[in-house]
């Protein structure tokens, strides 16, 4: 029997507790992980919700840990044993180098977080040199960073659009050119009214976390042939789009998916992601919570928090 070890336990659908649980087997498919960090997620508390592997289990999607001595950031192997444990199983063909002086929080937020805004922009879009771009619900941890990988990128505008006005504030001064504060009670007709002042009348790619009304007045104030790329349904989960309206406006949604992007691909771009980083040209705050502290984080993380969220599974 393997020895044990300190983790996060679903014993059922739900919320996690703390505990322990026997480390990972050698029959176990997957690379043996140290972990340090741990991110917590949307999909995290989405899948607790579903039967997966079965019960007990660890959650945890991706983390950042040791592998032969080495700093990784890792995504965990399905299975059983998730990042939220002193040892996780990684898949081998995500699992990347991370260079010294990119400290453990911010490995964790280049990983889910950082590739879904680098890959949204640069394969789901192909966002081309001077471009403008919208990022929706920028106040998140995809979307702020989203927005500064607009500008790395080459984008010749970028509007950040969100409910916070104190988050949309900093995002100005993070690379946003115009920032327009979604209201409870925008209608999509007056939302791309001002979507459309802000892009200066033209609006060439969305990133959208979000859906519903945002997106739909998105659509609307953009440029012929606009691309949306879809990233999450936070603000709805429909949005009434007419034939005629697809037609006219001859604008591409795209699905984001993180499985659609080449291995090779996901790496380079890890690695351009934590280049930025090391030139001071991204910024995001993060959250440490202890291990022991999962369900809080939860609850932390149910509420959208603007920073990154992680346990540090040594405490």
């Amino acid at each position: 029997m393997s020895a044990g070890m300190k983790a996060a336990l679903l014993n059922a659908a739900g919320v996690p507790v703390f505990g322990e649980t026997e480390r990972p087997g050698a029959d176990q498919p997957g690379v043996p992980v140290a972990v340090s960090l741990a991110g917590v997620n949307p999909i995290d508390l989405f899948l607790a919700t579903q039967p997966g592997a079965g019960f007990p289990r660890v959650p945890g999607a991706e983390g950042v840990g040791t592998v032969s001595g080495a700093r990784h950031y890792f995504a965990a192997a399905p299975g059983r044993y998730g990042s939220m444990a002193e040892q996780a199983l990684a898949q081998a063909d995500r699992l990347y180098p991370v260079p010294d002086g990119v400290a453990d929080e911010m490995a964790v937020t280049l990983g889910i977080g950082g590739l879904t805004a680098y890959l949204s922009l640069s394969d789901s879009a192909k966002l081309q040199k001077g471009e403008t771009v919208l990022v929706l619900g920028a106040s998140g941890v995809v979307g702020a960073l989203a927005v500064q990988l607009a500008r790395l990128m080459g984008a010749g505008r970028v509007v950040a659009a969100a409910r916070s006005a104190g988050r949309l504030a900093e995002l100005e001064a993070q690379g946003a050119d115009a920032t327009v504060q979604i209201q409870a009670d925008d209608t999509p007709q007056t939302l791309a009214a001002r979507f459309r002042e802000a892009s200066q009348g033209r609006l060439d790619v969305i990133v959208d976390p979000v859906w519903g009304t945002p997106a739909l007045a998105a659509l609307m104030a953009a440029t012929r042939g606009g691309r949306l790329v879809q990233l999450g349904h936070s603000a709805g989960l429909s949005v009434p789009l007419a034939p005629a309206f697809m037609r006219g406006t001859a604008a591409a949604i795209l699905g984001y998916s993180s499985s659609i992007a080449a291995p090779d691909t996901r790496a380079a771009a890890y690695s351009a992601l934590c280049a930025h980083a090391l030139a001071g040209d991204l910024r995001q705050a993060a959250e440490v919570m202890p291990l022991s502290a999962v369900a809080a984080a939860w609850e932390r993380q149910a509420a959208s928090p603007h920073a990154k969220l992680c346990l540090d599974v040594r405490r």
